[in-house]
């Protein structure tokens, strides 16, 4: 486990690293006509073998769970749900116009938000909107984010006919009082009635999302809410660390720092849970994400399959990443960008015939090595670097900037690449940072992140 004072040292303000280079150091917007030929060249080079994944952003939520860093819109008329829905069908239209063949979809994800805000039958008419124009890889990992409050059995009926066999559970914690001061009140009964729910209706992996560092968690309200998610046994679980940022998220500042757990107590939280889950036969996949043997997550590392991108890990690694709705990321791996995050720009964008973006970057050539050594450290816990690269300067810089982390016992450095330790797992975000260049060339700079561990 962790020792406290590699915690101190290493637990600084640093990125999630879902792209390099992250959001805030994105420089180079590209214009309407160089993203359709980024995206129009990576779709045309990998649909036939790997496809594409699509991403949906479904912002709306009844009430604001003061913890969440997502881009949500509150709200309790569902007379929206129609009109961002055809926005969606017409921002894929847009899509379809710049592949002008048929694409093959590998991957597709419903995130928000909530997308169990929208009705059943309007899930339906999206879904079969985006899938009516394209192929379905046989193969294809369909997946959605349900809240247990209001995630029906009609809902998982419906999106398990249309394909999806994945379910994530916010869970959060279990404990009262947190669900009380972060307001997220779901009884464990309403967690237990949707996981048991879900494998009824024929999903096959069933995700839950926990966060420690969360105001008013103990180290016996972590053990309680462990308990009870063993309990019910999901096949995966991502536990991160509650990132606070109320610079961004106001409605954080509906609690205080003196709420949170202080830097000892929280790592003891992060001890205690990370204990439990190995104890019961989860296995740590990477960056705050844990699975069982039998999981294809898990599998996905063994035959050194697994894939980061926006949406966390996936087992497929897809090139192109088509992001829908306001505040989405696309991603050609040439290039970002991503998609107005008011619903009201979105949708004026929409109705002028543009692809809604308003920032994006065009990958530099350094940037795309950096950023193929950041993801194999996050996937696969090592990376490699053709002896060509060992005389470009961001790869000594990385050296030097690791120098510490081998002396820690994090790292383990070969002529010609690195290896994580055992030890090192915790401190992914760490060792990633030291590829980080243009983290590097702005570290003086305003940018705030969450802390790392």
């Amino acid at each position: 486990m962790i020792p406290s004072a590699l915690y101190n040292k290493y637990n600084v303000p640093g990125p999630r690293y879902t792209s390099y280079p992250t959001v805030p150091f994105w420089e180079t917007t590209p214009s309407a006509h160089e993203w359709e030929m980024h995206a129009k060249e990576t779709f045309q080079k990998t649909n036939s073998n790997e496809g594409i994944s699509i991403y949906i952003h479904l912002p709306f939520c009844e009430s604001l769970c003061t913890y969440c860093g997502c881009n949500t819109r509150i709200t309790v008329n569902h007379a929206v749900e129609e009109i961002y829905i055809n926005a969606l069908l017409k921002e894929w239209r847009l899509y379809l116009d710049v592949f002008e063949t048929a694409p093959r979809i590998r991957e597709l994800h419903l995130g928000g938000g909530t997308p169990t805000f929208f009705k059943a039958e309007n899930l339906r008419k999206l879904i079969t909107g985006i899938t009516s124009n394209a192929l379905v890889c046989e193969d294809a990992a369909f997946s959605f984010e349900a809240h247990p409050n209001n995630t029906t059995v009609e809902h998982l009926t419906v999106l398990y006919e249309l394909g999806f066999k994945r379910i994530s559970i916010g869970v959060q914690d279990l404990n009262p009082e947190v669900q009380q001061i972060v307001n997220r009140i779901q009884p464990f009964e309403a967690v237990q009635t949707l996981t048991e729910e879900s494998r009824k209706a024929g999903f096959d992996s069933v995700n839950f999302d926990l966060i420690y560092g969360l105001p008013l968690q103990t180290k016996e309200s972590i053990v309680n809410t462990m308990e009870k998610v063993i309990e019910l046994r999901p096949d995966r679980i991502a536990f991160y660390s509650y990132a606070h940022v109320p610079w961004i998220k106001p409605g954080q500042r509906k609690f205080t720092e003196a709420d949170l757990p202080k830097d000892e107590e929280k790592l003891e939280l992060y001890k205690t849970g990370r204990a439990l889950l190995e104890k019961t036969g989860y296995k740590d996949i990477g960056m705050d994400h844990f699975a069982l043997e039998t999981d294809e997550l898990y599998l996905s590392t063994i035959s050194k399959r697994l894939h980061r991108n926006f949406m966390g890990y996936t087992p497929f690694s897809t090139s192109l990443l088509i992001g829908l709705g306001a505040s989405s990321i696309s991603d050609t791996w040439t290039a970002f960008v991503q998609n107005e995050k008011k619903v009201e720009d979105y949708y004026k964008r929409i109705k002028e015939g543009r692809i809604p973006f308003f920032r994006g970057h065009l990958l530099t050539g350094e940037d795309q090595i950096l950023r193929r050594h950041i993801l194999n450290i996050m996937c696969y816990m090592e990376t490699s670097w053709k002896e060509k690269e060992m005389q470009c300067p961001y790869i000594q810089q990385a050296v030097e900037a690791l120098a510490d982390l081998e002396k820690d016992g994090l790292v383990i450095i070969q002529e010609t690449g690195l290896r994580v330790s055992s030890a090192g797992l915790p401190f992914i975000r760490n060792i990633c940072m030291a590829f980080d260049a243009r983290l590097k060339a702005k570290e003086q700079s305003a940018v705030k992140f969450s802390k790392t561990i």
